[in-house]
């Protein structure tokens, strides 16, 4: 019995299930992966070092799926920021027709987008940015709780809370993202309003995640407890797996009487940080990793996962439906 959401018809896909862009993470091999098991996958533009970068790992990706698959261009402070206009120049070009944004004032690269009609997923971890990306005309918003990876932004409300504010506030459909593993996360959230599930963390902990098999196992060995916090002090709050690094900067970030970031710089670098995917050596640098481990207790293909959750999901979806007493007139 498929799942027919938004989001499966707006995208033609066949589960409502996203593969997060995530840095060091989303290559062709994943995303095609996620893709040819009925989920969306996606390419992360800036694991690319230049736009011809991209373009070449695009055309690779077409070589191994004809669903589609979408790209994420995120927007982050830099001294010195990427051309993020030839990004989104190489994505018109190669006929990319979704793309998953995020980060500071998008606007310009969305309607750039949105210029050559391609569907536009945009992350935000408050109402109120989702309200102002509304606006500018995106198609889905993805609505990152507390719980997820990565930037969590500085509000700190949780999913139970944030996607119900979304069903209340918006007028276009959302995807729920941060702290979802399996089908019965996915039917929680559609009941809950979202259209779709957004998994970061349960991608990377696949066999065609292009990352070491020693953070694969470190994930299905973890609990949720072993996130650390790291960055809020530069309004930059981040959620990260907990090893020696994360809880050096923690430490640091807490006792610092300068409150300067050079003095933690060189431990959350990410050069550190996809060493770590690539040497297979967990405490070598700091990496995201989402309260969601403790859900994760495998490390399966994607197309199994992906089937798994569709079928839990609908699982879940008639057990709540059989909760539900009709009454008989007499």
């Amino acid at each position: 019995m498929p799942l027919k959401t938004a989001l499966t018809e707006a995208l033609g896909i066949a589960v409502p299930v996203v593969q997060g862009g995530m840095q060091w993470v989303g290559y062709a091999e994943l995303a095609s992966a996620v893709s040819n098991a009925g989920g969306l996958g996606i390419i992360t533009a800036l694991t690319q070092p230049t736009p011809e970068d991209l373009r070449n790992e695009i055309q690779r990706c077409k070589k191994m799926t004809t669903k589609p698959f979408a790209v994420n261009l995120t927007l982050l402070p830099a001294l010195v920021p990427p051309d993020y206009d030839a990004y989104a120049q190489v994505i018109i070009e190669e006929g990319i027709k979704i793309v998953e944004t995020a980060g500071n004032s998008p606007g310009p690269i969305i309607r750039k987008l949105k210029s050559a009609n391609t569907t536009i997923l945009h992350k935000c971890t408050t109402i109120r940015h989702a309200l102002s990306a509304q606006k500018m005309g995106v198609d889905f918003l993805s609505i990152d709780g507390f719980e997820c990876a990565g930037h969590v932004g500085e509000h700190d409300i949780p999913n139970f809370i944030l996607l119900r504010r979304a069903a209340q506030s918006l007028k276009i459909p959302f995807i729920a993202s941060g702290g979802f593993a399996d089908g019965e996360g996915l039917a929680g959230a559609l009941a809950l309003g979202a259209c779709g599930t957004n998994m970061g963390t349960r991608f990377m902990c696949t066999v065609e995640s292009p990352i070491h098999l020693n953070v694969k196992q470190a994930i299905v060995k973890a609990t949720e407890d072993n996130t650390e916090l790291v960055l809020r002090r530069w309004k930059n709050t981040s959620r990260l797996f907990k090893n020696k690094v994360a809880m050096e900067a923690k430490e640091i970030e807490k006792t610092s009487t300068t409150g300067k970031f050079e003095e933690i710089a060189s431990l959350v670098s990410g050069k550190r940080g996809r060493e770590v995917f690539t040497t297979g050596d967990v405490e070598r640098g700091v990496w995201t990793a989402g309260g969601v481990m403790g859900l994760i207790n495998d490390i399966p293909t994607c197309q199994e996962l992906v089937s798994r959750i569709e079928k839990e999901a609908e699982s879940a979806i008639l057990r709540m439906n059989s909760a539900v007493v009709f009454k008989t007139k007499l």
